[in-house]
């Protein structure tokens, strides 16, 4: 029993640092549109903690902060990260009819759970549940303030 014990102990140490080395790689982080302009508070909070670098170019970044996923997130990210030729292309094929329309995503916005997303892999790094209790701006930068101080307890063993 006592074995038993001691391995899960090991598994949990085991994968709490697999979990820190993913957002090691992190260092620009794109934020997708938010419910409410939570994304604006989350901008301001992540850049003056300096755990990452907030970037307006999505090419830039390394990981997504958004708060939903879904078809619809993915059709976004391939928007925002697709080059010129791509997204021409992709028009080509559609306007033959080749695409389907993207579906609505399933995952509601604005609900509290927020995503970092990595860029390369589309793999979940880090999510945390915070609803704001209201939509003042006061309450939604204290969500804010909430979020950012969970990631950066995720991020310290970095």
């Amino acid at each position: 029993m006592k074995r038993a014990a001691f391995l899960l102990c090991w598994i949990a140490i085991a994968a709490g640092a697999v979990g820190a080395a993913d957002l090691a790689g992190v260092q620009n982080v794109y934020i997708l549109p938010m419910a409410h302009g939570l994304d604006q508070y989350l901008a301001s909070r992540i850049a003056s903690s300096g755990i990452f670098q907030v970037v307006a170019d999505p090419k830039r970044a390394n990981a997504f902060l958004t708060d939903r996923l879904g078809e619809a997130f993915e059709e976004k990210l391939r928007q925002l990260t697709s080059t010129e030729s791509e997204l021409r292309e992709k028009e080509k094929s559609e306007s033959r009819g080749q695409e389907r329309a993207v579906p609505p995503s399933t995952f509601g916005r604005g609900r509290g759970t927020i995503f970092l997303v990595e860029t390369a892999g589309r793999g979940v790094l880090w999510s945390t549940f915070e609803p704001p209790r209201s939509t003042t701006p006061k309450e939604l930068d204290r969500t804010a303030r909430r979020i950012v101080a969970k990631l950066g307890a995720s991020g310290k063993t970095r």
